[in-house]
């Protein structure tokens, strides 16, 4: 029998137009072997062939979404993945409006029916329950292919430290809250470079930003609570089992405040631990 420690398992779930089939394919070149909608009968038997007797199929990668008809026996066969084979769920779902251009665009059916907007709504209250077993639960509605792609390429990538994989993302509030948060937190109390003369048109990336930023007094108290909150929080995480960990800072637009600290806290974490660290702008160009 092989190892369980050099055995991976995958749960691809979410909405119908989140973008599976990206992410099924982005696993696939991984080196995952993708199975896309196995009869939930032949799941126990299917998984031990695949992970428990010695092959060549160390990565595995199911996908199981609203074709499946009976959803609570779903999320029990997906929590026995979890507690028997350590398997990482990835929920992908999108805002409504956003899943309905998408479904315009590409003149697809809708698996749950004609009607678009009831269908949507229909597949999400079938499916919702089981994002609260998801590792990770990924808002694509603001995201193109290639970021999806570099979304779970940073979080499945081989390479990644044994801890957390951490995500730390600024954002404008005005352009909605990112719904994969597991940490928000709001630095609008900040004085803000939008109102500076010369600093308008910069970003958190530029120093002349990031200094006006870091000089606030209210910037420096924050930083260091909130560096003194994480490093409680992240070996209590990991000693939980928690594997990702989506952290979001969001100011009015997402373009100098929240870029700027994330910037310095995504710093700090990747300094003073061994935990893979990635960074994400959303609304920086905006």
């Amino acid at each position: 029998m092989s190892s369980e420690h050099d055995k991976s398992l995958i749960v691809l779930t979410g909405l119908s137009g989140g973008g599976k089939s990206v992410a099924a394919a982005t696993l696939e070149d991984l080196g995952y072997y993708t199975i896309d909608n196995l009869p939930l009968r032949l799941l126990d038997k299917f998984v031990e062939l695949m992970l428990v007797y010695e092959n060549e199929l160390n990565k595995v990668a199911l996908v199981i979404d609203s074709r499946t008809k009976n959803i609570d026996a779903a999320i029990e066969k997906i929590k026995v993945l979890q507690e028997k084979y350590s398997a990482k769920v990835v929920f992908l779902h999108a805002s409504e409006d956003v899943l309905v251009k998408r479904y315009k665009e590409t003149r697809r059916r809708h698996p749950m029916g004609e009607n678009l907007p009831e269908a949507i709504q229909a597949e999400k209250e079938k499916l919702w329950p089981i994002r609260e077993y998801a590792d990770m639960s990924i808002d694509t509605s603001q995201l193109n292919v290639h970021d999806l792609k570099k979304r779970l390429e940073d979080f499945f990538d081989v390479d990644a430290a044994s801890g957390l994989v951490i995500t730390i993302q600024s954002f404008g509030f005005k352009y909605g809250l990112p719904l994969d948060s597991d940490l928000v937190f709001d630095v609008r109390f900040m004085k803000n470079p939008f109102f500076v003369d010369g600093l308008r048109d910069k970003t958190g990336l530029d120093d002349q930003v990031r200094d006006y930023v870091l000089s606030d007094t209210n910037a420096e108290l924050f930083l260091m609570h909130t560096k003194e909150m994480l490093g409680f929080l992240i070996p209590n995480y990991i000693r939980e089992g928690k594997k990702y960990l989506t952290i979001s800072i969001g100011c009015t637009g997402g373009k100098h405040r929240s870029v700027a600290l994330t910037e310095d806290i995504s710093k700090y974490l990747a300094e003073s631990s061994k935990n893979k660290v990635n960074i994400r702008h959303r609304d920086i160009n905006r």
